[in-house]
């Protein structure tokens, strides 16, 4: 899944696009979320995904599996709001089916506006605008490497399983199940000989321990993109403002 995102984040037609602007639109659009009514989430998480799957040209597949596979995490708590314990008995509770309603709302709105960021904007260039706006040296350079370091997982995991299937593995589902065992237990021993292995490049390389990122490099919005984007956050503030004076809940 990760070499999706990133493959996706690379070759969209939203990738050149100023990380800053895409950064900025997508966290407005969250704060507004948690600040709307659901009829004005619904709206937005219709937006970003014709942002996604319209303009950046990401397959609606693939955003669609993503996005639902967000929503199942939000699924298996709705028996905690949803369901009530009265007089000794389960029973569905109004209130929590309506609380349980909103909360899905906001949930999937919110993942769509960071599924417009994660699917748009390449990983290198969410760390340059983090640089910019001052985010602390360290946690840049811990991101960077555990970055790093889930390819090398990954990369791991993908050449062990090739291994056991040229000698026979998985062929049955008790082999299954032992081999995936086997595959686990050693995968994270083998990892880091190979994080070992790049370490120790590294420092043949003259590695001092600062890991040091391009600067960042301002990238042009085109002035229709601008446009729509106030235009449309101008809509969604009246909408909200219409709700609100209307007394809806």
């Amino acid at each position: 899944m990760i070499r999706l995102i990133d493959t996706l984040s690379h070759g969209n037609r939203l990738s050149s696009a100023s990380p800053l602007w895409k950064c900025g639109f997508a966290a407005a659009m969250i704060v507004l979320a948690y600040a709307s009514h659901p009829a004005v989430q619904a709206a937005i998480a219709l937006w970003m995904a014709a942002w996604t799957v319209v303009y950046a040209r990401v397959p609606a597949r693939i955003y669609l599996a993503m996005l639902g596979s967000g929503c199942l995490f939000f699924v298996a708590s709705l028996p905690a709001l949803a369901v009530d314990f009265r007089h000794g008995a389960l029973a569905l509770s109004e209130s929590g089916l309506h609380t349980a309603a909103r909360l899905f709302v906001r949930a999937a709105c919110c993942l769509s506006a960071m599924l417009f960021l994660i699917l748009t904007t390449p990983m290198l260039r969410l760390f340059q605008v983090l640089q910019k706006l001052r985010a602390p040296q360290l946690l840049l350079e811990l991101m960077l490497v555990t970055y790093r370091f889930l390819f090398l997982l990954l990369d791991t995991a993908r050449m062990m399983h090739t291994a056991q299937r040229a000698r026979g593995g998985h062929g049955g589902f008790k082999s299954r199940i032992a081999d995936t065992a086997a595959l686990a237990a050693r995968l994270f021993d083998r990892t880091m000989h190979r994080y070992r292995g790049l370490s120790h490049g590294l420092a043949s390389r003259g590695f001092a321990g600062d890991i040091r990122l391009a600067p960042y490099e301002p990238a042009a919005l085109p002035l229709r993109y601008r446009l729509e984007i106030a235009l449309g956050g101008a809509l969604l503030l009246g909408f909200e403002i219409m709700l609100r004076i209307g007394g809806y809940e």
